[in-house]
């Protein structure tokens, strides 16, 4: 299934990379804690975006980009516990950072622009 969706490609993209991460961190690191929580929020984000295609109202859609948000900023906590503890490496970071950062952007552009088109209705 495709969509003409930004933030549903770019979420989904990164969700995926996540689960990658999520499967190196638990066979090559034998790390099972923040794995867990990673693939959780990392993958909640491109959920609650797929949610927000289909959305009641627009308060519905900025709620759900809202909560996007919210994981994507966790996902960025886990990532960072990763790096400084030796999980990964600069390049890998920076690479899946780069990513998420790009998805923060998005989101903050797109749930601003909605409130802003919502006042001058």
């Amino acid at each position: 299934m495709t969509h003409d969706n930004i933030l549903y490609e770019l979420s989904k993209k990164f969700a995926l990379r996540v689960i990658k991460l999520y499967n190196f961190l638990r066979t090559e690191k034998e790390e099972y804690i923040i794995s867990k929580q990673i693939c959780r929020s990392g993958t909640s984000i491109g959920a609650n975006i797929a949610e927000s295609i289909n959305a009641q109202s627009r308060a519905d859609f900025v709620s759900k980009l809202g909560i996007s948000l919210k994981e994507a900023t966790e996902t960025k906590y886990w990532l960072e516990l990763l790096h400084e503890s030796g999980n990964m490496n600069d390049n890998q970071f920076d690479s899946i950072v780069n990513d998420l950062n790009v998805i923060i952007g998005t989101l903050v552009t797109t749930i601003k622009n909605t409130k802003k088109n919502d006042s001058n209705d």
